[in-house]
C-alpha cells in the first residue's frame, strides 16, 4: 500500500480507525467527483460524502461533509458553526491550507486541521466513503468513527 500512501491514508492508521480502501478510475472531465466515485465504484450517492472546503464571516476556514448528490446549505453550515454566513472557499485557498488537489480533499490528513461538520444523514449508515486524499482513492468507514476522530460535529447540512 506504500504507493497509494497519502496523508488522510496515515492520519486513519495513525488513529487505528477500521476501514476499507477503494480505488476507482479518476475522470478528469467529470463535473462531479462524489458521484462519479459513487458510480464506479457501485455505492448510492447518499453515502458517498464529498468534502467541501467553507469560509465562514470570521475568516475562519471550515470543512462540510455531505453526500454526493446534495448541495450545501451555506445558511445551516454557519448556524452549525455559530457565525451569520458561511460560503464556500475559493479552490486556490482549500488545496493550499489542506495541501489537497480539489477532487482529492480528504477531512483525514490535512495540512491544518480544519473544524468538521458532517451532514446528519451520515449518522443512517453502518459506513460511509470520503476522499482518501487523491483523486480515485476513497476510505469506507463507520461514520461514528469518523466523527469521534476528527472531533467532529454531526448537523442538518443539506440545502432543500
Amino acid at each position: 500500500m506504500a504507493s497509494r500512501m497519502t496523508p488522510a491514508l496515515r492520519a486513519v492508521q495513525t488513529a487505528s480507525l477500521r476501514f476499507r480502501l477503494l480505488e476507482y478510475a479518476y475522470d478528469p472531465a467529470a463535473e462531479a467527483v462524489g458521484l462519479q466515485a459513487a458510480a464506479a465504484l457501485g455505492i448510492e450517492p447518499a453515502r458517498v460524502f464529498k468534502t467541501l472546503v467553507a469560509v465562514l464571516d470570521t475568516g475562519e476556514l471550515v470543512c462540510a461533509l455531505i453526500p454526493s448528490d446534495a448541495r450545501l446549505s451555506p445558511k445551516a453550515l454557519a448556524a452549525a458553526a455559530g457565525v451569520k454566513r458561511a460560503e464556500l472557499a475559493e479552490p486556490a485557498r482549500a488545496e493550499r491550507t489542506t495541501g489537497y488537489v480539489i477532487g482529492g480533499i480528504s477531512p483525514f490528513g490535512q495540512r491544518r486541521r480544519l473544524r468538521t461538520f458532517v451532514d446528519a444523514s451520515a449518522a443512517q449508515h453502518a459506513e460511509i466513503v470520503v476522499n482518501g486524499g487523491r483523486r480515485g482513492l476513497q476510505i469506507a468507514l463507520a461514520p461514528a468513527d469518523l466523527v469521534a476522530a476528527l472531533a467532529a460535529r454531526l448537523c442538518p447540512l443539506r440545502a432543500e
